[in-house]
């Protein structure tokens, strides 16, 4: 079974600050996030307060950019280093994280 690759964005709906991360299995890590969020113990404690103060509808889970698999190669070498670059492309626009 091939899973979904690629760089995703857990974004706050009311201060448009956002978590970038990646995942060479997008479904299962967001799920993750949800599941650690909801029970408290997500470890970006920034991320979690809002997740408190403004609660699970305000925040977006949306795939920005995904890799489609390659034979012999590094997915996840590749989708980490997609992440970064998008980072420092969000940073140069001025977008808000809770990754810094």
């Amino acid at each position: 079974m091939k899973f979904q690759i690629g760089v995703f964005q857990i974004k706050n709906q009311i201060n448009n600050k956002v978590m970038l991360d990646s995942s060479v299995n997008i479904t299962a890590k967001c799920n993750r996030h949800r599941i650690e969020l909801n029970l408290g113990s997500h470890i970006n404690k920034d991320l979690q307060k809002d997740w408190i103060i403004h609660g699970e509808d305000n925040f977006t889970f949306e795939i920005l950019s995904e890799l489609k698999h390659k034979e012999n190669n590094d997915d996840l070498k590749e989708v980490t280093l997609l992440e970064k670059m998008m980072a420092e492309e969000f940073e140069t626009n001025g977008i808000l994280f809770y990754n810094n």
